[in-house]
């Protein structure tokens, strides 16, 4: 009986530990929720009307394009800027580099909120969501399809980022056994989830390796999967410098004091990182274009958008993040990162909607229900990353 009691007074604690955390925190007449709350509630609105009345009812999808905005930028677009939490704790666990192990917590947060909400939109743009666990079983793909590795990679790699982030809820629970156990695991499962992320990053790209006779010349190459690869690196580098900038402003007072002064030197090192990668890409990208003979592609309208992305929104910003690095200039190093991460929602969107089925007269343009839906999205995972930071010692290295 007295165990029973124990049991329920714990569960009772907890519980109420729950209900707490809960609560919200901080003024809500705020300009993030004044614009975010009419979003959302837009969004879930046009999601009901969605599931009720069907795709078309809200989209301007059809046979002839079947993936639009949602497909193009909550998936195809989304996992490439959330790369950087394997790209650091490559960095961190692997290579050994601890100045960066400060914003590890962070930056694995990011990632898995990310691979959840995106991989969450997948089933707004599935006309039938309930489908969506045949890739998982082979059913109707097989075991050698590209869609089935993907989900499987997928899958494998959100437990890897739950299970590298596990230690900071144990910590914020107060179970050092727990904690404990689950650090152990870390190396492990950063290994296993680098590996994850090449291959379902790379996979990405192979996905539209049977898309030939749909995207332009200039966007389609028989190496797009590296090209994914190599573009998620500078892609994820860039958004932790976005992140980061913009975390270290508002969420000024839960950073400690250490932090915030390394903070300028860590920018600087994936201000070095990300020029480098981006210097390899644009190499990829100069080579596969001289070597297919594709000049005679950039003399209409098609071959200078192509031109934008590739120099206007891959060479320059590699340009001024060597030169931000070498001159130790971050707003140059704040800059190149938004500008690389247009180029790279530019190249993905250029891929999966804009340069696909180029040549059809009656071009698919995103509705503004597409467009909220998207946004929604976006600020759900904000309010949720905000959640994580305000309770959990997620800021913390954990050291």
């Amino acid at each position: 009986m007295n165990n029973n009691v124990a049991i329920n007074a714990s569960f009772g604690n907890l519980f109420r530990f729950f209900i707490q955390e809960l609560k919200p925190r901080g003024p809500w007449l705020t300009p993030f929720n004044i614009i975010s709350i009419p979003v959302i509630l837009v969004g879930l609105g046009i999601l009901v009307y969605r599931f009720i009345h069907g795709l078309g009812s809200v989209t301007n999808l059809s046979q002839e394009t079947p993936w639009g905005l949602w497909m193009g930028f909550d998936v195809v677009t989304g996992v490439a800027l959330a790369g950087g939490a394997y790209v650091i704790t490559f960095v961190v666990y692997v290579v050994g580099l601890d100045k960066y192990h400060g914003i590890v917590r962070a930056t694995v947060l990011n990632g898995l909120l990310a691979y959840c909400f995106y991989g969450g939109a997948l089933l707004i743009d599935l006309g039938r969501p309930w489908n969506a666990p045949n890739p998982y079983i082979g059913n109707s793909f097989g075991f050698s399809s590209v869609l089935f590795l993907i989900c499987w990679h997928f899958l494998l790699y959100m437990v890897c980022e739950f299970v590298e982030f596990s230690p900071v809820i144990a910590e914020w629970l107060h179970l050092e056994k727990a904690k404990r156990f689950l650090k152990k695991l870390t190396l492990a499962t950063v290994v296993l989830g680098i590996t994850l992320s090449i291959l379902h990053q790379s996979g990405l790209g192979a996905l539209f390796l049977m898309a030939k006779p749909k995207i332009h010349p200039l966007w389609w190459s028989e190496f797009i999967p590296i090209l994914f690869f190599v573009s998620s690196i500078y892609a994820g580098l860039s958004m932790i410098i976005f992140e980061g900038t913009v975390s270290h402003k508002v969420f000024s007072h839960l950073i400690p004091e250490k932090h915030h002064h390394h903070f300028d030197d860590i920018v600087f090192g994936l201000a070095k990182g990300a020029a480098i990668t981006m210097f390899v890409y644009y190499f990829f990208k100069a080579l596969l274009f001289i070597h297919d003979k594709q000049w005679d592609l950039i003399a209409d309208g098609w071959g200078l958008w192509y031109l934008l992305e590739v120099i206007g929104f891959v060479l320059v910003p590699a340009l001024m993040f060597a030169f931000g690095f070498k001159h130790r200039s971050l707003r140059i190093i704040k800059i190149a990162a938004v500008m690389a991460l247009i180029g790279i929602i530019l190249n993905r969107l250029n891929v999966s909607v804009i340069a696909f089925n180029w040549y059809s007269v009656a071009h698919y343009v995103p509705t503004w229900q597409e467009i909220v839906v998207t946004f929604m999205v976006i600020f759900s995972e904000l309010w949720v990353f905000r959640w994580f930071v305000t309770r959990l010692p997620v800021f913390d290295s954990g050291h």
